[in-house]
């Protein structure tokens, strides 16, 4: 459906506000709005969004915990054992409507059809203000802000420094906004009470995180104290911490293992994180051979729940697993040695990963495919859609909110991201990387035989490919997690058909495979 809508959106003559969001919430639809004009530096504007959005927050604030007036819910009660005194079913009832009445915080800061909120939502909105008023020279509203942020994140090091460096050029102290001095004391305060009631009732309550402490401006751009005050604009996609990969240092330039494989660019040359494009991974002749295999042994549909053009009605898609090439290629159906290579290159590609970004645990195998998209004749002309879609492989993309949220559908658990070409005698078919707004492509790879790309799958790397106007594009694509719980269960069997074929026990014993083993 949203890629039906961007199509609608790209038609002669439409425009945005031709649009109607029936789904919109207005805090959230001020500040969304707001982030734009900031990012363009129309501070002035962006301003007036801003104030709008925290007078229509406090207002659904309002709204929100009067729904959580209403009889008690007694779900997850056992109705038999339930035995409460009169006092115990008050306490009960109250608890149950504070603990609704606290949650508000993250049920505004949840956008429609999501499952998470949006990280730091209230404070972001007294740090854009903070900055903005400096950027217009009203310092007393700057300070008021700057002081309304450290109410939620007391002591942090850079909105401290700009509380000092406005000090500093007024020559006194100010106070941070009542209205959010008071909406935490109360939140403090029902925290209190919670806990109390959940001491009393015997149950468990643990305070969520509402507030944690992502999207504070980087250190190098602080307002510097005792200077004269200048910063640079940091738009929101450098402002969020939006990467979503394994929690270790992040590192790349390891050694490329194979003699051939030549480094084009790196994640500066790629204008971003975790990116890698590299070439000469395998031969001409491997190419060719794969690409001879991929027409023998790909379904349309395969890898996509049998849908043979999922990503545009203008291409169709066909894809093969490691372990059903080499089950064609046991019964015969296609050469052994072409099945065997498919096998090897997936793990040639793994193992280049792995050591490139200098990993400090391996890197398991999620998911591989070998998959070809060809342009469908007669419906090229016009087209204004993609390959496929702008989206990051392990969390959903929201490039309205400038987040991608880490919740299912999403393959939470993916880490790394591959896909090593096969051929290059096509039109279109780009493969590129954009920032958060799923528009502004920031480095664009031309597909060619023994191409590799890799990356990390986070939000930090939204991607996407262009419309394959003529041809077929080939490639292998490959997805890593580095949680051994998720590896790849076909890949599991893949290893045992391939210790079988070097030990020499399969031959004339057949394949003793289990569709349902398990980890």
């Amino acid at each position: 459906m949203g890629q039906d809508l961007e199509q609608y959106k790209d038609l002669q003559g439409v425009q945005e506000d031709h649009f109607v969001d029936r789904e919109a919430r207005p805090h959230q639809r001020s500040f969304t709005a707001a982030v734009r004009l900031y990012d363009k530096g129309d501070y002035e504007a962006a301003l007036g969004l801003f104030e709008e959005a925290l007078v229509e927050y406090y207002k659904a604030d309002v709204e929100c915990r009067a729904l959580c007036q209403g009889p008690q819910r007694f779900e997850g009660h056992d109705h038999l054992r339930y035995r409460y005194s009169l006092h115990e079913l008050v306490s009960d009832h109250y608890t149950q409507v504070l603990h609704c009445e606290h949650e508000c915080v993250r049920d505004l800061a949840t956008r429609p059809g999501r499952l998470s909120p949006m990280e730091n939502y209230l404070p972001l909105h007294y740090d854009y203000l903070q900055f903005a008023y400096f950027k217009v020279e009203r310092l007393e509203e700057a300070l008021q802000c700057a002081l309304t942020y450290l109410l939620f994140h007391d002591g942090e090091e850079f909105m401290t420094d700009n509380v000092d460096y406005f000090r500093e050029v007024l020559g006194h102290d100010g106070k941070p906004r009542e209205e959010a001095a008071w909406y935490l004391r109360r939140h403090r305060q029902e925290l209190e009470l919670l806990l109390i009631g959940s001491k009393v009732m015997g149950v468990d309550f643990t305070e969520g995180n509402y507030w944690s402490s992502t999207g504070g401006r980087d250190d190098s751009h602080r307002i510097p104290s005792g200077t004269d005050g200048w910063m640079e604009y940091v738009p929101i996609s450098e402002k969020k911490n939006v990467t979503v990969v394994a929690p270790q240092q992040l590192k790349e330039g390891g050694p490329l293992l194979y003699d051939s494989v030549r480094l084009v660019q790196n994640s500066v040359a790629l204008n971003g994180t975790q990116r890698v494009l590299l070439d000469h991974v395998i031969s001409e002749e491997e190419c060719a051979d794969l690409r001879h295999l991929a027409h023998a042994v790909t379904m349309a549909g395969d890898g996509y729940r049998g849908r043979t053009s999922p990503h545009t009605p203008n291409e169709k898609f066909e894809g093969a697993t490691v372990l059903k090439t080499l089950q064609y290629g046991f019964e015969g159906r296609v050469p052994m040695r072409s099945a065997r290579l498919f096998y090897d290159t997936s793990e040639r590609a793994r193992r280049i990963i792995e050591s490139y970004f200098m990993l400090n645990s391996t890197l398991h195998f999620s998911y591989t495919h070998l998959v070809c998209r060809t342009a469908i004749t007669g419906q090229q002309d016009h087209r204004n859609d993609l390959s496929h879609p702008i989206h990051a492989d392990n969390c959903l993309l929201d490039p309205d909110a400038n987040e991608c949220w880490k919740e299912p559908p999403a393959y939470t658990y993916r880490d790394y991201s591959a896909l090593l070409y096969l051929n290059g005698d096509f039109e279109g078919g780009e493969f590129i990387f954009t920032e958060m707004d799923a528009k502004t492509v920031t480095a664009s790879v031309k597909p060619r035989c023994g191409r590799m790309v890799g990356f990390s799958s986070g939000g930090e790397n939204p991607h996407g490919v262009k419309a394959v106007t003529r041809g077929q594009r080939c490639a292998v694509a490959l997805w890593f997690t580095l949680d051994p719980l998720f590896r790849e269960l076909e890949r599991l069997q893949a290893d045992e058909v391939i210790q079988a074929l070097d030990t020499q026990s399969v031959w004339g014993q057949g394949l003793n495979i289990n569709p349902k083993d398990e980890l």
